[in-house]
């Protein structure tokens, strides 16, 4: 970890920016509330995208019992934020949404998880959306479902779906110890039957990655404790053989209240860390060559087991969590959402988000009181996006039974930054599966997977947003064999087009 710390030091600004965020909820023209029962204590995410072609990130959000919607992003490039409500076919029960570009056509479209029939929402391009589950031949089932992952498998035209679900309803000894098992989704022109992935532990978050770098993906899953009681834990699949993962290939099992999953190289040693959210402690593991992990000590300052106002001295219950450099000093930042169950007694009741700010050397530091985004609603999924391009991380925050929270960064003094958008042949357009690098001044390297899943309840699609710290330039590539580098000015947004020839970058206008 010492030899991380020391890469860190050297990516960092001179200094950092005083974080500031100011409250936008005046600019949405509707503030939507995750409602719903018992089946909507979980979930209750945000897909942020761009569903116009106008570069701007829209936002879909769920609403569980209420109808999903749809916030078509109407600022002006670093301009203050200002949004429309799109037109959608009501959906209710909808947990979360991810974006991916499914047909590869080019437009993105969206996953949406469900209690009951998850769907397929084909983009047309202009914020609207069509069900196409039985074009594609997806089987949405009828189960309760709660997490989602996407990757494209070589020689297959459609991304292979995971799709994680909690509770069996239908299970009359429910719901303790009655989870429900996983779906796993395969198809060239269209979806066959899904692989059946057991056992299930009433899983809430679930990524596909390359986390031990060796070119093989691999589908980690968090799983909630509170209802599979005992005997669960958390859940790496190998993909190409459908096979769990155990103590003889390395991989430790834990049983923690799996809630949510982030994934990004903090250390600078190529390998992409995990952090998990839970009951109680927040889990940061930083990836060790060969496929280990090896957890934080305490003093990092990710833990955040409990609230910092002292207010409420039980333990904290977090949900969504998301790096992301928000002073644009070159290091990752961290937001983790926070909120109660519902009325758990033995779980804090106002329970303040966190937004841990990375020191230069090692750790974290909570800035959320000072930044203003310490809010104490029920907070379950988020996005740290650049809403405006104007080169800073905005923030989205949904909460159960309480209106969605939208924050504009404000942060003075912040370093440069870099926007970069990938277009790759079809049918993996957003290039999901591979790696962005990105070389520095100082010489060194961000490598940076590009995946769908994770979080609580949603995720992201469209700019990379790397923070720059002082340099003016950088050079990027997507990691393949014989690709060039190829210089970049700092404070800038484009895309990265990448076909069989070669590599090239088209700024934005």
């Amino acid at each position: 970890m010492m030899r991380g710390a020391a890469i860190l030091l050297v990516l960092a600004a001179p200094v950092q920016a005083e974080i500031r965020f100011a409250d936008r909820a005046a600019a949405l023209p509707v503030r939507p509330v995750y409602s719903g029962g018992w089946e909507h204590f979980v979930g209750g995410g945000v897909a942020a995208f761009d569903c116009n072609g106008d570069a701007l990130p829209d936002l879909y959000v769920a609403g569980g019992s209420e109808p999903a919607t749809l916030l078509v992003n109407a600022a002006s490039p670093g301009g203050d934020l200002a949004f429309t409500e799109g037109t959608l076919d009501p959906l209710t029960e909808v947990t979360g949404a991810w974006p991916l570009d499914i047909d590869g056509d080019g437009i993105l479209d969206l996953a949406v998880m469900r209690v009951g029939a998850n769907v397929l929402l084909k983009g047309q391009g202009d914020c609207t959306f069509r069900d196409a589950s039985q074009d594609w031949g997806f089987r949405g089932g009828a189960e309760w479902s709660t997490s989602f992952s996407a990757t494209w498998e070589e020689g297959r035209r459609l991304p292979t779906l995971a799709i994680g679900n909690y509770v069996d309803r239908s299970n009359p000894e429910g719901p303790f110890g009655t989870c429900d098992t996983n779906r796993l989704y395969r198809g060239d022109e269209t979806y066959g039957d899904p692989v059946v992935l057991a056992p299930g532990y009433c899983a809430l978050s679930m990524l596909f990655s390359d986390w031990a770098r060796t070119g093989r993906t691999d589908l980690r899953v968090s799983n909630d404790r509170h209802y599979y009681v005992r005997g669960g834990y958390e859940q790496m699949w190998r993909l190409d053989t459908l096979n769990e993962l155990g103590e003889a290939d390395g991989w430790k099992k834990i049983s923690i209240w799996g809630m949510g999953i982030a994934s990004r190289d903090i250390d600078g040693n190529g390998l992409p860390d995990v952090m998990l959210t839970s009951m109680g402690d927040q889990l940061l593991s930083l990836a060790q060559p060969g496929g280990t992990y090896e957890a934080v000590p305490y003093s990092f300052g990710s833990y955040v087991q409990r609230p910092f106002n002292g207010e409420d001295g039980r333990p904290s219950t977090g949900w969504h969590a998301e790096f992301g450099d928000v002073d644009n000093d070159g290091l990752d930042d961290l937001f983790v959402a926070k909120g109660n169950v519902d009325q758990m007694p033995d779980m804090a009741a106002k329970d303040p988000n966190n937004l841990l700010r990375r020191l230069p050397g090692a750790g974290f530091q909570d800035v959320a009181p000072a930044a203003g985004v310490a809010t104490t609603a029920r907070s379950r999924g988020a996005a740290m996006v650049d809403l405006n391009l104007d080169g800073l991380l905005d923030l989205v925050v949904v909460n159960r039974r309480a209106p969605l929270e939208v924050y504009r960064n404000v942060t003075g003094g912040a370093g440069h930054w870099l926007l970069l958008a990938v277009e790759a042949p079809a049918p993996n357009t957003q290039g999901v599966g591979e790696w962005i690098e990105l070389r520095r001044a100082d010489g060194s390297v961000v490598e940076r997977e590009i995946t769908v899943g994770g979080g609580h309840g949603g995720g992201q699609a469209g700019y990379h947003h790397f923070g720059l710290g002082s340099d003016r330039a950088v050079a990027v590539r997507l990691r393949r064999e014989g690709a060039q580098w190829i210089e970049v000015p700092a404070d800038s947004r484009g895309t990265l087009v990448v076909t069989d020839a070669g590599q090239s970058w088209v700024a934005a206008e």
